[in-house]
C-alpha cells in the first residue's frame, strides 16, 4: 500500500513531467496577448487539462478488463516521445500559436498525447481514494502552472531560456515517466 507522501510525490512528478511542454506553449500564447485576456485563456487551458484528465480516467476505467501489468506496456509511448524529443532537441522552437481561447484549448489538447500515455495507466493503477488524491494534487499544480505561465509570459528572456533548456531536459523526463508507468503497473514483476 502506498503512503500519502508517496502518492503526493507520484502525482506531482506525473503532473510536472507531462505538463512541461504545455507550460512553455501556454506561456508563449500568453506573451502574445494583452494581460487583460490572461484569465480567459487560463480558463480555456484549464478546461483542456480537465478534458485530458476525464479522457484518461474514462479510458483507464474501460481498461479494467485488461490486466494492469499489460497496461504498463503503455510506457512505450513516453519512451517513444523521449526518443523523438532527443532527436529534435537541437531544432528551432515552433512558432507561437494564434491568439484565442480556443487556440489555448486546442494546443493543450494537441500536446496531450504524452499526458494521456502517462495518465491512463497511472489512473488505472490508482483507483478510489488514491485517484482522488491524484486529482487534488493535479488541481494544486494546475493553479501553480497558471501562475508560473503568467510569470514566464511577463518575462520573455526567462521564457526563451526555459524553452531552450526544456529541449535538453524533455527526453530524460519522458524516459523517467515511462519508467514510472512500468513500475506503477507492476509490469516488471515476474
Amino acid at each position: 500500500m502506498r503512503s500519502l507522501q508517496q502518492l503526493l510525490a507520484l502525482a506531482s512528478l506525473i503532473y510536472l513531467g507531462t505538463m512541461t511542454d504545455n507550460l512553455f506553449a501556454f506561456a508563449a500564447q500568453l506573451a502574445l496577448v494583452p494581460r487583460t485576456t490572461f484569465l480567459r485563456l487560463s480558463i480555456w487551458q484549464t478546461a483542456a487539462v480537465t478534458t485530458l484528465v476525464v479522457a484518461a480516467a474514462t479510458v483507464g476505467s474501460f481498461l479494467t478488463i485488461v490486466p494492469l501489468r499489460v497496461i504498463g506496456l503503455l510506457a512505450l509511448a513516453p519512451w517513444w516521445l523521449a526518443w523523438r524529443a532527443w532527436r529534435q532537441r537541437h531544432r528551432a522552437a515552433a512558432s507561437a500559436p494564434p491568439r484565442a481561447g480556443v487556440a489555448a484549448f486546442v494546443v493543450t489538447v494537441a500536446l496531450g498525447a504524452d499526458n494521456l500515455a502517462v495518465w491512463i495507466p497511472t489512473f488505472r493503477a490508482n483507483a478510489g481514494w488514491r485517484f482522488f488524491g491524484l486529482m487534488l494534487v493535479f488541481a494544486f499544480w494546475q493553479g501553480l502552472f497558471i501562475l508560473f505561465a503568467y510569470a514566464l509570459a511577463s518575462h520573455p528572456r526567462v521564457r526563451e531560456h526555459g524553452a531552450r533548456l526544456s529541449a535538453l531536459v524533455l527526453p530524460w523526463l519522458y524516459a523517467l515517466l515511462g519508467l514510472i508507468v512500468v513500475v506503477e503497473c507492476g509490469s516488471l514483476k515476474l
